[in-house]
């Protein structure tokens, strides 16, 4: 699977888009099967920036999508 770059939420959305459209699923079939409105989905995929977070999780461990974050190395304390 490749890794693919975020860099803000328009880059989420339109992946979330471009994945949901190649398993063929309808915006409203995914908002119902995540416990979402399609209000919801429309604006994950249009880049909205307040969406709730947790929703967003959901949606993209339904499409598949691993999340995995590269932080810095250092010490945290």
């Amino acid at each position: 699977m490749p890794l693919i770059p975020i860099d803000n939420t328009a880059d989420l959305g339109a992946l979330a888009r471009s994945l949901r459209r190649q398993q063929g699923i309808r915006q409203d079939d995914l908002a119902a099967i995540i416990g979402a409105s399609h209000v919801f989905l429309r604006d994950v995929e249009l880049g909205k920036e307040t969406v709730q977070l947790g929703k967003v999780l959901r949606l993209l461990d339904e499409l598949g999508v691993r999340l995995l974050l590269q932080v810095p190395d250092g010490d945290e304390s």
